[in-house]
């Protein structure tokens, strides 16, 4: 019985150790693209900014990433009606009286603005800040080359409610926050789901700036014109080393949290929930590819988008 493993074992052998061949993968060459990163929300003004694409085996550091900023475009927005080009505004020298405005804009502390060069383009015409119902139509020019783009900002949708409830699997005092939506029927739509505690600490709000979940973004192909529950978790623990594993996720009883609930229309969902998926799945080998798609032309990659928010405030008791 040895003898005829060994038989058998020997000729595999040999045949796996024939068959082996050097294999060489040809790597395409990096190749630099203009991206544009773009939003227009009901009330507040436009603001884009615009960057280079960085070649992955390119040291990653602070300084690389401030350096891909461009500076010098001409950025117009046009609603169909007003046409206004945007200025362009730099966090460490802002007009007098701007600084909490470019705290939500650029998505940084308002007391750490002054630390950054980062430069975006914005206006603080309020003829062209975000309306329900309009679509913004965006032009870059850059270098002699023009990139264009459009979005709408769409009829938003309320929640019904909001509320929270313990989770039996948690600690006592731990739970999600959970709300009602009542989808509209007949017609497609999409949202986006983010949040901030306000809680008072030292005399500021806990969370500066708004943060979306795990996975903010979805879409009604399979609750179309339902009204449903669901719950969403805590973002801000999972990165939070004072908070223990086993309450990871969860708000725990006194947190009163904003939540910003967006609709998006189909073109900025897709993107959406393409980035998403792909930060979902960054260092899993066995993760298909994704392609994130863009609604820049021109050349430029990136996302030019609307949002319609409605807001509400969960206050985490029984």
């Amino acid at each position: 019985m040895e003898f005829r493993v060994l038989i058998l074992f020997v000729p595999v052998f040999l045949l796996l150790s024939g068959c082996t061949k050097e294999v060489k993968i040809d790597i395409p060459g990096y190749k630099e693209q203009i991206v544009i990163d773009g939003r227009i929300e009901t009330g507040m003004p436009p603001i884009v900014l615009i960057s280079k694409t960085q070649d992955i085996y390119s040291p990653t550091t602070l300084d690389a990433f401030l350096n891909s900023f461009q500076s010098g475009a001409t950025v117009t927005v046009s609603d169909g009606t007003n046409t206004v080009v945007l200025d362009e505004i730099c966090s460490d020298n802002l007009p007098p009286g701007t600084e909490a405005m470019a705290a939500t804009l650029f998505g940084i502390p308002e007391q750490e603005l002054a630390n950054y060069h980062l430069c975006a383009y914005s206006s603080f015409n309020t003829a062209i800040w975000g309306q329900v119902g309009k679509t913004y139509s965006l032009k870059v020019e850059l270098n002699g080359e023009t990139y264009t783009s459009s979005t709408q900002i769409v009829q938003p949708t309320p929640l019904d409610s909001v509320y929270w409830v313990q989770d039996p699997g948690a600690n006592p005092g731990y739970g999600f926050s959970w709300a009602t939506l009542s989808d509209p029927p007949y017609q497609y739509d999409a949202y986006m789901w983010e949040v901030k505690r306000i809680n008072m600490v030292n005399g500021t709000t806990k969370d500066p700036n708004f943060k979306a979940t795990f996975s903010p973004v979805i879409d009604d192909e399979f609750f179309n014109g339902q009204t449903f529950n669901f719950y969403y978790e805590n973002p801000f623990t999972w990165d939070d080393n004072t908070v223990a594993d086993k309450n990871k996720g969860y708000y725990k009883i006194g947190d009163s949290v904003a939540i910003r609930f967006s609709k998006l229309d189909a073109t900025v969902y897709n993107f959406l929930e393409k980035k998403y998926m792909q930060l979902q799945t960054t260092g899993n080998p066995f993760a298909a590819p994704t392609v994130i798609p863009t609604n820049i032309q021109g050349g430029a990659i990136g996302l030019w988008a609307g949002y319609s928010p409605s807001y509400d405030t969960l206050y985490c008791t029984p």
